[in-house]
């Protein structure tokens, strides 16, 4: 296999019940609450489910996911590409960038929460800012990177500005937009759990902060796997056909006898 491929879909077939198989052996030896076997997940899931509150806090924290991941992208792309094609902004910018991208995000959220209250709007802040810096990088290295001949194409047909962003610029960021936004999203669902477990009355991370108070083991897993299906659910059916769209110009042509 290729370096940087992925695994064939066989080996999760393997890898996964193998895991199930070893977790239900090593549960049923040690017979404890505090590692729950994956029957009793499986039931407190069920459970969660029938009852409405996982769906309930599932979809608030997809809500915030999906708002922060929104504003984020755009001020960071806006910003990254200002800082690609301007020395001026690049100069300007780039220490507070290096700033934001090593300051902790449970620093981020608390100052939010202490500046404006356990408010949903403190919350989305928390994500934005810590996310952006990230995008803008990724996005300034993809605008330093545009080929000059396609700008000199653009201006000698009088190319508008939104005909230069969308037929010349868009197509040469569209690799480095995607990797801002895998990366981004790994990063802003983990910034999300926190943000719920500090200061929110709803989300997957105040579930697990309120299992955590009484030990509750089993409801822990029951959401950590949840929360994990509906992220490997946006990877394989979103992010997954972007990023082979995004790489298709790399693959070479077929050969025509």
């Amino acid at each position: 296999m290729p370096a940087g491929a992925r695994p064939p879909v066989w080996s999760y077939w393997i890898v996964l019940p193998s895991f199930v198989l070893l977790w239900a052996m090593v549960a049923q030896l040690l017979e404890t609450a505090l590692l729950p076997s994956p029957q009793s997940v499986l039931n407190r899931f069920l459970e969660e489910a029938n009852s409405g509150q996982l769906w309930h806090h599932l979809g608030a924290t997809l809500g915030r996911v999906v708002v922060a991941f929104t504003l984020a992208m755009l001020l960071g792309a806006v910003i990254g590409l200002a800082m690609g094609r301007s020395a001026l902004i690049n100069a300007l910018f780039d220490p507070l960038l290096l700033l934001l991208l090593n300051l902790p995000a449970l620093v981020t959220i608390i100052l939010m929460y202490v500046w404006f209250g356990l408010v949903e709007v403190a919350a989305v802040m928390a994500v934005v800012i810590n996310k952006v810096p990230n995008v803008a990088v990724t996005v300034r290295e993809g605008a330093r990177s545009l080929d000059y001949r396609l700008e000199q194409m653009a201006t000698v047909y009088c190319f508008t500005a939104w005909q230069r962003y969308r037929d010349v610029w868009l197509p040469q960021l569209f690799p480095y937009l995607m990797a801002a936004t895998r990366g981004g999203l790994a990063l802003i669902w983990k910034i999300v759990l926190v943000v719920e477990l500090l200061g929110r009355s709803n989300g997957v991370g105040f579930q697990l902060h309120m299992a955590f108070q009484v030990f509750d083991v089993a409801a822990i897993l029951a959401y950590s796997l949840a929360f994990i299906a509906m992220v490997q659910l946006i990877e394989l059916g979103v992010l997954q056909p972007l990023e082979r769209r995004s790489s298709r110009w790399r693959q070479p042509e077929p050969a025509h006898a």
